[in-house]
């Protein structure tokens, strides 16, 4: 059985004041010494990460982070980390001493938020709330519990067909065109590919899946038209070149721009590519690391096909959590599908760049822009079925 990868788990952040005993209570959640735990304020110096299966919820990931009031050297360096977590955070879990809520360092937080009164054996008259003590592991379970009752509440119901919803009916045909080349793993398939599949599988789907050079006789062989065609965006040109008119297509790196973030807002982003001066810079951002080949897309194609489109404009990368926090330098952003991101992750990197006025597009919809195929592979979208 495979992991289920961070982009699919709910991830719940543990923020609170130095001392107030965050990584006690991950070792509780966790039933391990998954972070050091000790009395010296400020133990905790980075964020910890860890997966974890709940029954009733399914597959999360618990972030651990440094306390909100670490004012030493590196307190600085510590909280600008602790808040790129939060971006990535569904659910907040604010761990206080006592009912001791920090409310000068939350109070700008825009996530669901859950308040640990930890450290209930020292507070003995305190207060109602949902009140712990995390150093009594004989208490796990119930504590389990109650947060899960808890966590459900901010919970909207969400099912693996999310990435083809209201885009096919139930039944119907899909056709995915998966090129294997150089970039693919070797016996197994890239994540946007894997959750695309799942999702027709929810969904009942008559799916067919080809190589760029099987497509058209795989057309020609069934019996009515497909209802939707999907391809990876590096062989775009031959899929519209070989789809009918009035079959809808697009491409991986789409849907998950619709799946992760404001479709519309990428749309946009990539109407502003018409509007780049010589000069410009443009920022391509990766959201997982990889080792580049001699023909990658975000190093070698896109850069390439900007310039025969006549575009004079200079390129700068950043790959991972990496992104910079001033994005005004920029005259356009153009991110991956971020299937390595959660839908908080990349809507927090989307606010950040209307925040600076700085159209943000995905790879899909830039080459679909640059060879004037946009209106056509985004026509599924506003469809109504």
């Amino acid at each position: 059985m495979l992991t289920t990868p961070k982009s699919l788990r709910l991830h719940i952040a543990i923020i609170g004041r130095m001392n107030a005993g965050k990584s006690s209570v991950l070792n509780l959640l966790t039933g391990q010494e998954t972070a050091i735990a000790s009395p010296v304020a400020g133990t905790t110096t980075d964020v910890v990460e860890k997966n974890q299966e709940l029954h009733e919820l399914g597959p999360v990931m618990w972030i651990d982070t440094a306390g909100l009031d670490d004012d030493s050297i590196l307190g600085k360096e510590r909280t600008a980390r602790t808040q790129k977590a939060l971006e990535k955070a569904d659910i907040v879990l604010v761990v206080c001493e006592g009912d001791d809520v920090p409310h000068e360092w939350i109070r700008g937080i825009q996530k669901p938020m859950i308040y640990l009164f930890n450290k209930a054996d020292l507070y003995p008259n305190h207060s109602e709330g949902f009140w712990i003590n995390a150093l009594d592991l004989a208490a796990r379970n119930q504590v389990l519990n109650r947060l899960q009752d808890e966590i459900k509440k901010f919970l909207k119901p969400c099912a693996h067909s999310g990435v083809l919803e209201a885009l096919i009916p139930v039944g119907g045909t899909l056709v995915l065109i998966m090129p294997i080349d150089a970039e693919a793993p070797v016996g197994r398939l890239i994540m946007p590919q894997v959750q695309v599949l799942r999702a027709a599988l929810d969904l009942h789907l008559k799916t067919i899946v080809v190589q760029p050079d099987e497509y058209e006789s795989a057309l020609a062989e069934l019996k009515q038209k497909p209802d939707l065609v999907v391809c990876d965006s590096q062989v775009l040109k031959q899929m519209i070149e070989k789809t009918p008119p009035d079959v809808f297509c697009t491409t991986f790196s789409i849907l998950f721009a619709r799946l992760k973030g404001n479709l519309n807002a990428f749309i946009e982003g990539a109407h502003a590519i018409q509007f780049l001066k010589k000069g410009d810079k443009v920022l391509i951002a990766e959201a997982c690391t990889h080792h580049a080949i001699k023909d990658d897309i975000a190093r070698v194609k896109i850069p390439n096909l900007f310039r025969q489109k006549g575009f004079d404009v200079q390129f700068e990368w950043v790959s991972g959590a990496d992104f910079p926090t001033d994005l005004t330098p920029y005259a356009l952003v153009v991110h991956c599908g971020a299937c390595m991101f959660n839908p908080a992750q990349m809507k927090a990197r989307q606010a950040q760049g209307e925040k600076a006025h700085v159209p943000m597009t995905n790879y899909g919809l830039c080459l679909a822009a640059l060879q004037g195929y946009l209106e056509r592979i985004t026509a599924v979208f506003t469809h109504q079925k």
